[in-house]
């Protein structure tokens, strides 16, 4: 593995998740914000740094996530990266000062900030960074206004929204120039675009992946676009389960071209055996379909041949 995607996995895996999976549980009563207490029966792993470090409360090993899952595990280093890497879409327990909130109260004020928000219109800020910095052609644009899945957020950012089975609001995907995250309060289901009764369900980590592969592919009539924000929430496994229980349903990983990528496909797939649909893989020739559409939009100005390099199957 390489040293970029050793960093990457660094990032998305915090020590919560490695604990957690190994069944460990936060002592609400001895948390603090900047150090999370874990316990396993007697084992005491305390968790600092923003889940980025760790320390065991009963002797002198410490250090980060790798450390934690190969003092846990007992073995090395090239181990660990697989340990790691397979709880990459694995969301922790949230930590005891985020004050529990009922569905009905979380629904109403994530609508609320949702319904303030305008749409993005030609030429507003959003609408400037979507054509300008992700090269996404009006017409895509146009159309995810129309389903009404977009916002304008914050300097010029991007809202995307997730909803659950019935079609409501309950989060949104935020990205930007110099800004990507998910609304606060909110939670991540799926991002959807296209035809909610398609067949072909292409899933993508991102929002805007799932708006440049359906550029890519101008938009497919058979296909619903749809993005996990990167995430693997109980309510986005229950919606692609949903979906991929579907009559015909054909299950496609257009996941990114990496080993976060290949993580999410392979969980995709064994959705896919579960419940008896159609699966395959759809890798960008970039390492997510955003840069795949740019690249091709620079090789067409530049006069190439739209088939120099084309999306790869399996």
């Amino acid at each position: 593995m390489e040293k970029k995607d050793i960093e990457e996995l660094r990032a998305r895996v915090g020590c919560a998740a490695v604990l957690e999976h190994e069944g460990f549980a936060i002592d609400r009563k001895e948390s603090t914000r900047r150090a999370v207490k874990f316990r396993r029966d007697d084992d005491i792993i305390i968790v600092i740094h923003d889940d980025r470090g760790w320390f065991d409360a009963r002797s002198d090993a410490k250090g980060d996530v790798f450390a934690l899952a190969s003092y846990l595990h007992g073995i090395g280093f090239a181990e660990t990266l697989a340990v790691v890497g397979d709880l990459v879409a694995f969301q922790p327990t949230a930590p005891i000062w985020e004050k529990p909130i009922g569905r009905t109260q979380t629904m109403a004020s994530v609508a609320d900030r949702w319904n303030h928000r305008k749409r993005p219109w030609r030429a507003s800020a959003t609408w400037s960074y979507l054509r300008q910095n992700r090269a996404l052609p009006w017409q895509v644009i146009a159309a995810a206004i129309d389903a009404d899945v977009l916002r304008e957020g914050p300097y010029g950012s991007m809202w995307a929204k997730h909803v659950d089975e019935a079609g409501a609001v309950i989060g949104w995907e935020e990205r930007g120039p110099h800004w990507r995250g998910f609304s606060t309060g909110g939670a991540k289901a799926l991002f959807r675009f296209g035809m909610n009764e398609a067949r072909r369900i292409c899933v993508t980590e991102a929002a805007i992946d799932a708006l440049s592969l359906a550029a890519i592919e101008q938009t497919r009539p058979d296909t619903l676009y749809v993005s996990t924000g990167g995430g693997w929430s109980p309510l986005t496994a229950q919606a692609l389960e949903i979906l991929a229980s579907g009559q015909g349903a054909w299950l496609v990983a257009a996941t990114d071209n990496n080993v976060q990528g290949q993580v999410f496909a392979d969980r995709l797939r064994q959705m896919a055996d579960s419940v008896g649909c159609d699966f395959s893989r759809l890798r960008p020739g970039a390492e997510d379909w955003n840069e795949e559409l740019k690249e091709r939009k620079e090789r067409k100005e530049r006069g190439e041949l739209p088939h120099t390099r084309t999306a790869r199957q399996g």
